[in-house]
């Protein structure tokens, strides 16, 4: 199992604030992918089986501003408490959003205060679950769709994480452990950029 500093140390390789050519004319959004550690076991926490985040506000200074942001009003995270670490590749969502993974360390202890106008309930998952393929289920592999069904131990509760946060979780999986999946992903952990670059045109001739 990394550490924290090992994981923050890979992340931190992969920021892509200057690694690929963003496309021009599509609204910004951002989300937060937060970790922590519990138990020596490296952690992601999203509401709603998405990720906090939304679309860039003209105040915001930059991605990870609208995280941030974001993170403060749905789930009641303070930005002060949020070790950001990078920025990862950003991905189009079904609804033409260009969107950009800000990933970033809090404590364990931190206790969410969910907006119930936003978000149903919070739940974290071990981030090796993105990396396994015992509750994984390839949507569309021709556009590496994902699905996975986590059983949370705490609530009870299964829940249904696909599409673009699963995307995201498995990026985030792969990078921070520095381990492929046992699933087909698309791209190579070692070398991502140029599916990445790929993928924003792809994305960018359907619209």
């Amino acid at each position: 199992m990394r550490t924290k500093e090992e994981t923050i140390a890979a992340l931190k390789k992969l920021d892509s604030v200057d690694s690929l050519s963003h496309p021009a004319g599509l609204t910004k959004a951002a989300v937060l992918v937060p970790l922590f550690m519990k138990d020596g076991q490296l952690r992601t926490s999203g509401g709603e089986v998405c990720f906090p985040g939304g679309k860039t506000d003209p105040g915001d200074e930059d991605d990870v501003g609208t995280a941030l942001r974001e993170a403060k009003e749905e789930i009641g995270l303070p930005a002060g408490q949020v070790e950001v670490v990078c920025r990862l590749f950003p991905l189009v969502s079904k609804n033409g959003l260009l969107v950009t993974p800000v990933v970033g360390f809090i404590d364990e202890t931190f206790s969410p205060s969910p907006n119930p106008a936003e978000v149903s309930s919070v739940f974290s998952v071990p981030l090796e679950f993105f990396t396994s393929g015992k509750d994984h289920r390839a949507l569309n592999a021709a556009s590496w769709m994902h699905s996975f069904h986590f059983a949370d131990p705490d609530s009870g509760e299964t829940f249904h994480i696909w599409g673009l946060t699963a995307m995201i979780a498995i990026m985030v999986a792969a990078f921070a452990c520095r381990k492929k999946p046992e699933f087909e992903i698309g791209f190579d952990i070692h070398d991502p950029v140029p599916f990445f670059q790929w993928n924003l045109q792809r994305e960018m001739s359907k619209l």
